[in-house]
């Protein structure tokens, strides 16, 4: 697969049944009243720890099962049952109203949609769903013509669990074998297998507990990989000779700081194995040949902190998006002889943010951003400064590339949407710079475009600076602060929340909701320097960017306040847990979905998993004492006052790797404690599930129909459309 030298953080955030009935186990109505049945009621047990002089106590500390990542404390597990038991008498009598969104939602979902089928070699792809399958089907044929194969099926692979997760897929060089990894209890260790596709036999190759992409070496004999350690780091990459035991793999590289993790790739032209590995700052990048993996690495350039950057390889010239020299990135060139002498190709702009670059055999192509925008750029290698830039239909869109895998094309696989037009697939043709339309997304029970606007609204944050606010409504939406507001955000790790199409809004903003999405501070929407004001001892411009949005659109007349509602999962989530400490009254529902609220004692846990590669992120409160005053200034946990709180629904996995269920249940247990309202706090923990929710497209489906029932209940919208 073809790489992009694109700057990237994972993130991940929620967005089989019968046939017959492809709706998930509802909450069920039962004679009981809602208000009749009272919350739980987790009990005070307070444990100290001191750090810097300063004793913090924590009553709920023993909700973190103390064998994790065994999760097998029974009195933990019955408080979460009994929170989830609380979930359903509160949400049964909505079980009608959700389940009414939740079939408007499916019924936007084309339910046997397929890709855009891309030519890869011999071979052209696709994948697609079936009626009412919760997993996609994988599939290819000859290029030449022939018979389609089905060479994957995730609803065989998923049957009888409860969670399933398609990871890493790649077919071998010569188009006989596919490596597959999967997840099946959303933990994020997936098992690595191997089958032989023109036989249909599985190898007995079974690598269990990879966390990474996978490549295979240029002789269809080998896979290079890695593994996740007993604290869910990927510190290593692995080279595995099939036939051989994977116990005995070759390790090529092993990071030595805790901090740092490693991912493998591979070259435009398939001939080098990329191993980088780096934080959240700083980067490092080794190659290998793809026909010899075990040879001795190249080392491009030793990392240096606060220098990111990643490569990419043609004829022998090293092609570098690096931020050494400025903020927003540039290109450099390098031989493969003396890989640490760069030269700059194109230099770095205040304006033009780059954020990533694509080889082909006869051109390469730049995506970045200009004022937030999204910019998609041609350039040939004999004159790189005369960038192709690709024109869109739309003045506010978002574009990228899409699915590029060969290396020699007249033409390109893009992505684009906007906030009122769904997910088209194109082909842009070099030669005489044409769009042509693949494909653009079906909405089975029908969309028209015309119905809806959408504008871009900048306000201004307490401290001068100017935030954009995407905006999404429904035409003959009134600004006279008489409807509701939806307000979303992410605001962590540099990554950008576009103003895209999601079909699932429809269901809020046919209700009378305007659905806004703030481009706050620690994404990196505005450039790179955007993400640097939101974060480490900046961190606090995010939640003030928010409230400041939230009071900003209700000054100009979107909503008003108590009819403001908000959502973020995971960062974003801590987003939440932020902005109801300080502006609680603005709100009149929130949901906050595996919540990173805990962040102190967190950051001060140098054994779970992500803890020290987030450090350079929030700050390491271990050993800096203005990064432990200035977290405790601000996390969530640490923060909850007595004063009146608006309702909010909080989401876990137990399985969670990345925020552990802990996080959101020891929130709710001393909110419950301190708030002076009456409000109704849920919580809702997938007990079989991870970070991104449940894994069949329909649950997750429900499951957002679940968060839009909530909201236009809290609003007392139910009876209306």
């Amino acid at each position: 697969m073809k790489p992009c030298l694109a700057l990237t953080t994972a993130v991940a955030l929620i967005a089989s049944p019968a046939i017959a009935d492809t709706s998930p186990k509802k909450a069920s109505m039962t004679e009981t009243s809602p208000a009749s049945v009272k919350p739980p009621i987790a009990a005070k047990r307070p444990h100290q720890q001191t750090w810097h002089g300063v004793t913090l106590t924590d009553d709920y500390h023993w909700l973190k099962d103390q064998s994790y990542p065994k999760i097998d404390d029974a009195e933990i597990l019955d408080h979460l049952k009994a929170e989830n038991a609380y979930f359903e008498a509160q949400m049964g009598p909505q079980a009608k109203l959700t389940e009414t969104i939740f079939q408007e939602m499916k019924g936007r979902v084309k339910e046997d949609d397929s890709t855009v089928p891309q030519k890869d070699g011999d071979y052209v792809y696709w994948s697609k769903y079936d009626a009412g399958q919760q997993y996609k089907k994988h599939y290819r044929k000859p290029a030449k013509g022939g018979a389609e194969q089905l060479i994957l099926d995730e609803n065989k692979l998923a049957e009888g669990k409860e969670y399933f997760r398609l990871g890493a897929v790649e077919v071998s060089p010569d188009g006989k074998l596919l490596a597959y990894a999967y997840d099946d209890n959303g933990s994020e260790r997936f098992d690595l297998h191997i089958r032989n596709l023109e036989t249909g036999e599985k190898l007995k190759d079974v690598i269990p507990g990879t966390l990474s992409s996978i490549v295979w070496t240029k002789d269809s004999k080998g896979l290079v990989y890695g593994l996740a350690n007993e604290n869910w780091r990927t510190d290593n990459a692995h080279y595995h000779r099939l036939g051989d035991d994977p116990k005995q793999a070759k390790l090529l590289y092993k990071e030595a700081d805790i901090g740092f993790g490693v991912g493998v790739g591979l070259t435009a032209q398939e001939d080098w194995i990329i191993i980088a590995t780096g934080d959240n700052v700083t980067g490092e990048v080794r190659l290998v040949p793809a026909d010899n993996p075990a040879a001795e690495p190249i080392l491009v350039s030793p990392r240096k902190v606060g220098r990111q950057y990643s490569v990419d390889v043609r004829d022998g010239v090293l092609y570098i998006l690096t931020n050494d020299d400025h903020v927003n990135f540039r290109v450099a060139t390098a031989s493969l002889k003396a890989p640490g002498k760069w030269q700059t190709l194109i230099a770095g702009s205040d304006k033009h943010y780059l954020t990533g670059v694509a080889l082909f055999k006869d051109f390469f192509v730049t995506e970045g951003r200009i004022d937030g925008l999204d910019q998609v750029e041609v350039r040939r290698y004999g004159s790189p400064a005369n960038a192709e830039t690709i024109k869109f239909p739309e003045a506010s869109y978002v574009a990228g590339l899409g699915d590029n895998p060969e290396y020699d094309v007249q033409k390109l696989r893009l992505d684009y949407e906007s906030m009122v037009t769904p997910d088209t697939v194109f082909d842009y043709h070099l030669a005489d710079n044409r769009l042509e339309t693949l494909k653009v997304q079906e909405i089975p029970s029908g969309y028209d475009a015309s119905q809806y606007a959408t504008e871009r609204v900048m306000i201004t944050a307490r401290d001068g600076t100017k935030v954009p606010v995407s905006i999404l409504y429904k035409k003959g939406f009134k600004k006279d602060g008489s409807q509701p507001l939806h307000l979303y955000a992410y605001g962590a790790y540099g990554f950008a929340y576009p103003p895209g199409f999601m079909s699932m809004r429809l269901s809020l903003v046919d209700r009378g909701f305007a659905y806004a999405i703030a481009h706050i501070r620690g994404g990196d929407d505005l450039g790179y320097q955007w993400y640097l004001d939101g974060k480490l001892m900046n961190r606090t411009n995010t939640f003030n960017d928010f409230v400041d949005a939230g009071k900003a659109l209700i000054e100009m007349g979107y909503t008003s306040k108590g009819k403001l509602t908000a959502s973020g999962g995971s960062a974003g989530g801590k987003l939440m847990g932020a902005v109801v400490n300080q502006a609680p009254e603005l709100f009149g529902a929130v949901a906050s979905h595996v919540a990173f609220v805990d962040v102190l004692n967190t950051m001060l846990d140098k054994d779970l998993p992500l803890t020290p590669g987030e450090w350079p992120e929030w700050g390491n409160p271990i050993t800096d004492k203005a990064a432990f005053d200035y977290i405790r200034s601000y996390s969530p946990y640490d923060n909850i006052k007595a004063q009146n709180y608006p309702p909010m629904l909080w989401t876990a996995g137990l399985n969670d790797p990345r925020v552990t269920y802990w996080e959101p249940a020891k929130m709710v247990a001393k909110l419950r404690a301190m708030k002076t309202d009456d409000n109704v706090i849920l919580l809702k923990t997938n007990m079989g599930a991870g970070h991104g929710g449940k894994s069949g497209r329909f649950d997750r489906i429900y499951e957002i129909a679940e968060e839009a029932a909530f909201l236009v209940w809290q609003l007392g919208l139910t009876e209306q459309k």
